[in-house]
């Protein structure tokens, strides 16, 4: 029969061996030892995560792609759009990103659902084709603002791709001066859709 000392030996090694976690250099973890969160996250390398007393969160602080999903957007001019966009984060402060939200990648998804149907909402059909880049720019700060409180950190927005869901790829009736400027339209349209299409 085993000594009882050996037993219990055996015992705790096997625990100290099962508490060993091992964090990449761009991995940190967030503990929460009897339901209080620690100062300070761990990592990287090698931590202990002492069970049941303690429960870890693993936060990666890589820069990560988010691509949204495609959303019915109708501009101020009534034109009927599918638009997708891709954005690009990453967590600054470890510790926020988790007592804050209660999952920051998919709370900042949701706010850039909302987000992109509310600001092209706002614009015309001409406004988002020849001004991409500054729409770009007033999605992104926007939704920086919105995942400040978690310290998530929105590193760039992309309106990847666009399709007309309505007639707008045709000329439009119009006189003879709005039928060049809805042809011209009706031109960057296709040719965008193709762009991102392909």
């Amino acid at each position: 029969m085993i000594p009882l000392p050996i037993i219990v030996t055996i015992i705790v090694v096997l625990y100290i061996l099962s508490a060993i976690k091992i964090l990449r250099e761009y991995e940190r973890g967030v503990i929460i030892r009897l339901g209080r969160l620690l100062p300070q996250a761990k990592g990287p390398g090698i931590i202990l995560e002492f069970a049941p007393v303690d429960r870890m969160v693993r936060i990666s602080l890589r820069q990560e792609a988010l691509e949204v999903k495609p959303q019915d957007i109708i501009t101020r001019d009534n034109v009927t759009l599918k638009v997708n966009a891709v954005i690009f984060l990453r967590v600054i402060n470890p510790r926020q990103a988790v007592v804050e939200v209660s999952d920051s990648i998919h709370q900042t998804s949701q706010f850039a659902q909302t987000t992109l149907r509310s600001v092209l909402g706002e614009v015309e059909l001409d406004e988002l084709l020849a001004r991409r880049e500054k729409i770009n720019m007033r999605l992104q700060s926007i939704l920086d603002t919105h995942t400040a409180p978690w310290d998530v950190k929105v590193a760039d927005w992309r309106l990847s791709r666009w399709i007309c869901l309505n007639r707008c790829c045709a000329p439009w009736p119009s006189k003879q001066k709005g039928s060049t400027k809805s042809g011209r339209r009706s031109s960057m349209l296709r040719a965008n859709t193709r762009r991102h299409s392909s």
